[in-house]
């Protein structure tokens, strides 16, 4: 009787059914298919493609968060890559000093991958591609690869997408990343949340704004670099960043001062030395999975997330009446997510 009932129900079951029992993720076919084109490219880029790379990190970029199908190994990758985050006021010279850092990383035979943050369009939200310029001579370079992002908007000169194109330069297996942010500042802090090690750039003539810096973006610096330290004052202001890096907490290491003549190479290769050997403490101190950094990265991709919808949302008002309808909606006052026909209804 037992056996009748359950031949019965296995006759009754619909064959659409039985299959998605069995397989799931045919239940979103698009996603499933972006999961396998990133799983291709993350194996061509790590044999050298650097097409696939470029591919893999505009996906990165491009796809929002809700319909990106992440590959576990960017996740958990087998090694991670050298962070360093060069910071500073504009016009200190940073985009020069990091073609000379490549330059020296490259004669160690080391692969460089380089995220150069820099001011967005305010009408299509993408790079300016300002730093690209000053690289030009790079490109070139297998070893090395250079991508150009834009802030989007957000006051920490990071965009959310940097940090899962970061996770990218990890699985594919990049020895050190650089990456240059917008100079804008004390505001800049968001770069502690993804670098590894950070370089706080300088010049001679930033004496004065060096106070109002300090306490923000000076305290979160491993690395002072005096550049352009062939004008006058270089001594001053090097002697002004010793002070401030004595003044650092005992259960923090004291950062290090290092005077550079970017357009000359002078002093490039003693900071590269110096970043690269504390690199292997940090990096053997597991603190890229700390709490706070996991916690800062989440943070940062979800409020893109909810700026996005929230950007497809406004799009739908096209007239003061749908403007009212928001504004007097009990959804609007929640805070959910709603749409223009259905307040409307």
């Amino acid at each position: 009787m037992e056996m009748t009932q359950k031949r019965t129900q296995k006759k009754l079951r619909p064959k659409k059914l039985q299959q998605k029992i069995k397989n799931p993720k045919t239940k979103n076919p698009t996603k499933l298919r972006l999961k396998k084109e990133i799983s291709t490219l993350l194996t061509q880029a790590k044999m050298g493609r650097q097409s696939a790379l470029a591919k893999l990190l505009t996906i990165m970029e491009k796809t929002p968060l809700t319909q990106l199908p992440l590959d576990r190994e960017l996740l958990t990758p087998k090694q991670f890559s050298l962070r360093i985050g060069i910071t500073g006021p504009p016009g200190a010279g940073k985009s020069t000093l990091v073609g000379q850092m490549i330059k020296q990383l490259r004669k160690q035979n080391l692969r460089v991958g380089v995220i150069a943050i820099d001011p967005s369009s305010p009408f299509t939200h993408g790079a300016i591609l300002g730093d690209r310029i000053r690289y030009s001579e790079l490109v070139l370079d297998p070893g090395v690869f250079i991508r150009s992002l834009g802030t989007r908007g957000s006051l920490g000169g990071l965009s959310s997408s940097a940090y899962l194109m970061l996770r990218v330069f990890d699985a594919v297996g990049f020895d050190v990343v650089l990456v240059e942010t917008v100079g804008v500042g004390q505001t800049e802090l968001e770069i502690m949340n993804v670098a590894d090690e950070i370089v706080v750039v300088l010049v001679p003539e930033a004496g004065d704004s060096v106070q109002a810096m300090k306490a923000g973006l000076m305290e979160i610096a491993h690395v002072f670099v005096v550049n352009k330290s062939d004008r006058p004052g270089a001594g001053h202001m090097k002697r002004e960043l010793e002070f401030i890096a004595e003044t650092t907490p005992d259960h923090k290491k004291k950062p290090l001062v290092i005077e550079t003549i970017a357009t000359q190479g002078e002093g490039v290769n003693p900071l590269v030395h110096s970043l690269l050997t504390l690199g292997k403490e940090i990096l053997s101190s597991q603190e890229r999975n700390s709490y706070k950094r996991l916690q800062a990265e989440a943070y940062s991709l979800l409020r893109q997330s909810y700026e996005d919808t929230i950007r497809d949302q406004i799009a739908q008002i096209k007239t003061v009446a749908d403007l009212f309808t928001l504004i007097s909606s009990k959804k609007f006052h929640s805070g959910k997510n709603y749409s223009m026909k259905k307040i409307g209804k």
